[in-house]
Order: structure tokens, then sequence, then C-alpha cells
């Protein structure tokens, strides 16, 4: 998710960012429908004041028409309550509505970056992600709730009051319109500096974000090599530089602020003076220049209101901007227009055929080359080799988390890009060299292999798994909950839980990343056991680095640099001499060693 080039973010200026906003608004007619009918009442109310003031200043305070001040009263009265119910209706149906899109708009966002390849999350640092999701949609909340309201309530009283200064003083309005454009023109100009400044307060404050997040994930490695220092000067500048970024757009709010309001009311005083001295030659009433001083100052109000709200909106287009980048990034693995369809009964025969892959991190770096292989239904493979030699990238393809950039992966035959992502990944269930725990229930943790799975299900899973035990010991069972990637298990417990996934799953394609490397040699020869039950009649990759853990596979593929250079069972490998007799030999006699 790179930066915004210049030419890119003129466009979005001249596209207005916040207009992106408009369909999620539009869901909800009835409460736009009331917001505007509240936010009429209230301006009708308020620019209908000034004409029931000029009659009784001019009508009520004469002995002819002394009774009828009481009746003035009582009207301003009726009026008051109007006013305090429509301001009170438009209060509650803005801020609702703003409410509900950013919720809306929160949940939409979300459900697209999780439908983003793992290439978006390479290049993507995921506390900016959460940032995006967080400050920037608060931002969008005030600018579509409250903020919004102001505007248009502003822009209606500008517009009505303006209206009815023409008609009460041509005169006097044509000096005050002679500093509208003026106005105008400030507003905008000093909005896009704002938006501009803002972008970049919000771009700052996202980078510092990421990296706190980052920090505190690793928080007992930080410890560890005593970092503390190095991490808080970093976040310190990262901070500060925050800090300038949004003083530089405070600064631009504030003069935006001053020259809007001083020219607005250096106008009112000089349409005044003028006023004051036509009453005093009797070609205007005191209650006309009175209404019409009122409707002035309702005016200069407004404006002064709408340059502080046009920076607010500013400020809000910036994060709209930035969420609208996320919203437009396409996901780089996605279902086809007609995808293919699994057999209805999975077999499970994977084909590599001339697979070729490089990283988008690292497109000049392959991982694979001209790779070919085939694993027959119900076999178990078992991949071995040094470290960067291809193995996990396997997994990485078959599951579809990437495209290779030639040749083709399959499952039973069919091609697995032309299936669609969902289907593809309901055959393979994957225990990963480090298994991700969330920060719920041990139950849920479980589940999340099956969703809709019962309780006995899950119990059964861990029992077969070899986790029973140690969940059984817990203070609540299986309702205890776990910390953040289950910072309170250790390696192989938390292994165990991702075995019992695993198995819940029920899949016909099994995939093991070092599934059993964290676990002490008494776990390791139950889980092993457990494995063994699973991989009857299933398809089955097992990435190893411990070759003691593959001993048993049907065939043993050895890869180097991207490509397998021997295959066969560990008896005829070991025999032949080659990189696997290698690594046989040096682990094996290690762990034989006194």
């Amino acid at each position: 998710m790179a930066r915004r080039t210049t030419a890119e973010r003129k466009q979005r200026r001249n596209l207005a960012p916040l207009l992106a906003l408009w369909p999620y608004v539009k869901r909800y007619p009835g409460k736009v429908a009331g917001a505007f009918f509240f936010l009429f009442l209230a301006a009708a109310t308020t620019l209908a004041l000034p004409v029931a003031v000029r009659r009784m200043i001019d009508n009520g305070f004469n002995e002819a028409s002394s009774g009828l001040i009481g009746a003035y009263f009582g009207m301003l009265i009726v009026m008051a309550g109007l006013l305090a119910v429509a301001s009170s209706g438009r209060y509650y149906f803005v801020i609702t509505l703003g409410e509900r899109v950013v919720a809306d708009l929160r949940e939409a966002v979300f459900s697209h970056v999780t439908r983003l390849s793992p290439a978006f999350f390479d290049m993507n640092q995921s506390g900016e992600i959460v940032s995006r999701l967080t400050a920037d949609t608060t931002q969008i909340k005030s600018a579509v709730g409250a903020t919004t309201s102001v505007a248009l309530r502003n822009g209606l009283l500008v517009i009505g009051a303006i209206a009815m200064m023409v008609f009460t003083s041509p005169k006097l309005s044509a000096m005050v319109l002679a500093a509208i454009p003026v106005i105008v023109l400030t507003l905008v100009g000093f909005g896009r500096s704002v938006r501009r400044r803002s972008r970049a307060a919000q771009d700052t404050l996202a980078d510092a974000s990421a990296f706190a997040a980052e920090q505190i994930g690793a928080i007992r490695t930080l410890q560890a090599y005593n970092g503390e220092p190095a991490v808080r000067r970093y976040f310190g500048g990262a901070v500060e530089s925050a800090f300038q970024a949004a003083r530089s757009s405070i600064k631009a709010r504030a003069l935006l602020t001053f020259v809007a309001i001083f020219v607005i009311f250096t106008s009112i005083v000089a349409v005044l003076w003028f006023g004051a001295r036509d009453v005093i030659n009797g070609e205007m009433s005191p209650g006309t220049l009175s209404q019409f001083l009122l409707y002035s100052v309702f005016a200069a109000g407004a404006l002064g209101s709408l340059s502080e709200v046009w920076g607010e909106l500013s400020q809000a287009a910036g994060a709209a901007e930035r969420l609208i980048e996320l919203l437009d990034e396409k996901p780089g693995i996605a279902a086809p227009g007609e995808p293919a369809r699994l057999p209805s009964s999975i077999r499970g025969r994977i084909g590599f055929n001339d697979v070729s892959f490089s990283y988008p991190s690292r497109p000049d770096l392959p991982a694979l080359h001209g790779l070919t292989f085939t694993v027959e239904p119900g076999e178990t493979v078992a991949i071995v080799g040094p470290s960067g030699a291809g193995k996990s990238t396997i997994l990485g393809l078959l599951l579809r988390y990437y495209d290779p950039q030639s040749g083709q992966v399959t499952l039973d035959g069919v091609p697995v890009e032309t299936l669609d992502p969902t289907d593809l990944r309901n055959a393979l269930a994957v225990v990963q060299q480090d298994p991700t725990i969330f920060a719920t229930t041990v139950a849920e943790n479980i589940r999340f292999g099956r969703p809709q799975a019962d309780d006995q299900a899950v119990a059964e899973a861990a029992t077969a798994a070899n986790a029973q035990g140690f969940i059984e010991a817990m203070p609540e069972g299986f309702q205890t909950k776990l910390g953040e990637r289950g910072i309170t298990l250790s390696g192989g417990q938390r292994q165990r839980l991702a075995i019992a996934r695993a198995i819940l799953r029920d899949a016909p394609v099994l995939l093991l990343d070092e599934a059993t490397s964290a676990l002490d040699a008494e776990s390791e020869n139950a889980v092993q056991s457990a494995l063994e039950m699973l991989l009857k009649g299933r398809t089955t990759i097992v990435i190893a680095h411990r070759l003691a853990t593959i001993l048993k596979a049907d065939r043993i593929l050895v890869m180097d640099e991207g490509r397998v250079v021997e295959q066969g069972t560990h008896s005829a490998l070991v025999a032949k001499g080659g990189l696997y007799s290698r690594l046989a030999a040096l682990q094996f006699d290690t762990e034989q060693a006194p």
C-alpha cells in the first residue's frame, strides 16, 4: 500500500474523497430525511427571529400598539421552543447516522482487508492498517456526524441570511456581498493547505502506531536485549514528528479562522456604520436596521463557523483518502468469474508442474525453479532440505496465498488458480511451525478449524492431539481465555492446540509445517500417535527439519535452492549418500552424541 504520488493526491482532491462515503449514507434514507427535516426547521426558525424582532421594535414601543408587546414576546417563546425541538431532532438523527455510517465503513474496510492476499501484508505494516481502521474512521465519524451537521446548518443560514439581507436592504447588502468572494477564496485556499497537512499528520501518526504495535508484540525480545532505550528514542522521535505535522495543520486552521472572522466582522462594522447614518437620516427604521444587523450577524457567525468546519472536513477528507486507498487495493488472489469445482469426493492428488515462483517482496530472488512433483491420494510425503530451500513456499502456493509466475499447481487435476480460494482451503487443514493462537477461549481456538463443531467434537479433537490433560488443568478448562497470541501457553501447548484445530477440520489434505517441532519427547510421541491415526486415508505433506519425525513417510522429497534434488524413502536416500544422507548423519550423530 504505497503512498499516493502528488498527481494522484491532486486527482483525489478533485474527486472529493468524502463523496466516497455517500454509498454508506444513502443506505439509511429515513435518518437522512429526518436530519434534513429538522435541519431546515431549525434554519427557518432562526431566520424568522429577526423579523419578529423588527416588528417588536417598530410597533411595540409606542403607546398605540403597546398591547402587542406581550404577543410578540409570546411568539418569541414559541419560536424558541421550535428551535429547541429542531436542534435536538437534528442532533439525534445526524449523530446516529454518523455512528451507523462509520460502523458500516469499519466493517467494510476490515472485511476487505481480510480478503487481501498475503503479498499485501508482506509489503505493509499491520499497525498502520489498524490505525486506519481506528483513528481515521474516528475522524470520519466526526465529519459525517456533528461536523457535517454544523456545515449544512451554517450553509443554510448563510444562504437564508444573505437572501433576507438583500430583501431587507439591497444597498447595505451590496457592501456585505463584496466581502464574500474574499472569504470564500480564503476558505478554499486554506482548506487545501489544511487537508494536505492533515494527511501528512495522519500518515506520520500511523507510522508511529505501526512501530509501537510491532514493539509491544515483541516485548519479551525487546526486554531480553535491553532494547528499551533505543525503542523509546525512536518512538519519541516518531511521535514528535507526528506532533510537528499536526501543529503545521493546526497553524493553517488557526490562520484560516483568523482571516475569515476578521474579514467578516470588519465588513459588519462598516455596514452598521452606514446603516446608522440611514436611520439618522430617516431612510431606514430602527427595526429594519436591527433586522439587517441580526441577519448580518447570523451570516457572519455562520461563515466564521464554516471556516473551522472547513478545516475539520479537510482533515476528514484526508482520513477518507487513506481509507479509500485500502478499499482500492485489489486482492492479488481472488476467485475467477466462473470458478471451477472440485469433485464431490476429494481424493487429494496434488501436482506441481514446472512451477517457478518469486515472492513479490523479493522478485529478484526466486524461491522455486521449475519444481515438478506429484503426491498421490492418501500418500504421506515429507519435504526436507536446508533453510531457504523453498519447503514452506510449497504450502503457500498450495493454499494459494500466492500464484506462481509460471507452471501450475493442481488438486485432483484441477488447477488451483481456477478454484474459489474458499473451496480450495476447505479441502486443506494446516498446522504451522509457529501456530497462531487467538486471545479467546481454548474451545474457540480449537473450533476455529470447524466453527459449527459442537463441544463434544472439540473435546475429542483435543484428546486426539494429547491436549486434554493441560486443558483440564486450566482454571476454567475449555472456557479458559488465553492471552494474546497464546502468550500464557508453552510452545508445545500452542502446537497441540493447533493440531487439535486441524484434527477437528477433518479435511482430505493435511499440511504439517514443523507440526511437532516445539514438543518435548513425551508429548511428541503421543502426538505422533495421534497424527498417525489422522493421516490414514488422507493426503499429507510434512515439512520437517527434524528428520526423526518423518522416518515413516511414504516418500521424502529433498529440496535445495528451490528444486527437488532427491526423492525416495529414508533408507534409500541414506544409502544414496547425497544431501539427505549428509543431513541425516549430522542430525542423528548429534542426537546420539553423549
